[in-house]
């Protein structure tokens, strides 16, 4: 298989590349993440306008890509300047719509990929992240709709979104399978409360809860009590656009840790010039080519059969989730007491890295995983 990027993707990448160079100097990425809303809707739609979130679908929903070469592309671009505009949560919502939508459901996806609409991804509970079982929010046949009860926990750009993709259990006990539905739920309906965060990595998520909110027969996206499959999609998709995000993250840092090492200079020399400097470093390139592959290996993945899929993609949030760590303690102890201060971009990424390893499960839980799929698969 060739896994050399298409000519299509080489211009989007340099396309993004060049013009998160130009709008996301440190200064001004940090002004917009740490900021009350977490995100530039301005800047949100001039990424839309560049085809971004087009890249992250199929021309089927609207877009020109949807491949996971296409979501690597997008986000490995975003990991390199720390972009905290809502792209997850579009194409989780948006995906989700696309794969079990009605044709009126689906005119939504135009409004994602055109960036008039914010969606947020709203499955987390306080009590059982990162189960996609365990969920106590709960919905209720209401006459021809459903009465919705329940809350969610740090739901990214949640007190910002106009649509809410919200998972709860209309049938069956917390853990089984059968009986999880998903519904389509505006930010401002009645009975929608939010509180809204900030991140200790920049941008916002928010604490939701819906009390009886009343929604019409409408908001159910695809059938009842068979939402745990779209789920499983959606979370291999996230856990791919983290780990292509994490990947960028990671070869700024390691560019950053070079050149301090090439330019900082003790007893007339630069630093880089002492073996055991040269030693971890060197050590640090061949992890982070390590995780390149893992992430190459999930995209290739992801179109294929089930469980050969799911095991790839959680063979690189563990590997991702390993090394980013490493990565973020390294660079920042190769620098010292610099590494550590809020005008230096390496601290902002190593955060980042960080909290990437907590999304759809850290490396444990997918370690953990990877190794009950092998049994399955070994069975």
């Amino acid at each position: 298989m060739n896994f050399e990027p298409t000519d299509d993707r080489r211009m989007l990448a340099d396309t993004l590349d060049r013009f998160i160079a130009d709008q996301y100097p440190l200064e001004h990425r940090n002004a917009i993440a740490y900021d009350e809303t977490g995100f530039s809707r301005d800047l949100w739609a001039r990424l839309a306008e560049l085809g971004t979130v087009g890249a992250l679908f199929p021309e089927a929903d609207g877009g020109f890509g949807g491949e996971g070469f296409d979501i690597v592309t997008v986000f490995q671009s975003l990991g390199k300047g720390l972009v905290p505009e809502p792209f997850l949560g579009a194409l989780l919502v948006g995906r989700a719509i696309g794969l079990v939508g009605t044709d009126a459901q689906k005119e939504a996806i135009g409004e994602l990929i055109g960036g008039a609409v914010i969606a947020a991804f709203a499955h987390d509970e306080a009590a059982n992240a990162p189960s996609l079982t365990m969920l106590d929010t709960r919905a209720e046949r209401a006459g021809e709709g459903w009465m919705l009860r329940g809350a969610k926990a740090v739901v990214a750009h949640g007190g910002q979104a106009d649509l809410l993709l919200v998972s709860a259990r209309t049938a069956g006990e917390a853990g089984d399978e059968t009986g999880i539905s998903l519904f389509l739920v505006r930010g401002d309906a009645e009975g929608v409360s939010r509180r809204s965060h900030a991140n200790v990595d920049g941008g916002r998520s928010a604490e939701i809860t819906f009390t009886d909110v009343r929604l019409e027969a409408d908001a159910l996206l695809g059938a009842a009590g068979e939402g745990f499959a779209v789920l499983e999609q959606l979370t291999g998709l996230g856990v791919l656009a983290l780990c292509a995000e994490a990947l960028g993250a990671m070869d700024v840092a390691r560019s950053e840790t070079l050149e301090y090492l090439r330019t900082r200079q003790q007893f007339g020399v630069p630093i880089g010039s002492f073996q055991a400097l040269q030693h971890r470093m060197a050590d640090l390139l061949l992890e982070i080519e390590q995780a390149r592959s893992a992430v190459i290996n999930a995209a290739a993945a992801l179109s294929g059969e089930r469980l050969a899929r799911e095991r790839a993609l959680s063979a690189a949030k563990y590997t991702i989730g390993r090394i980013g760590i490493r990565v973020a303690e390294e660079t920042i102890q190769l620098h010292g007491g610099i590494g550590m201060t809020w005008e230096l971009p390496l601290p902002h990424y190593a955060k980042r890295l960080v909290m990437i390893d907590h999304q759809f499960g850290d490396e444990d839980h997918h370690l953990a995983r990877y190794m009950a799929l092998s049994a399955q698969a070994d069975a």
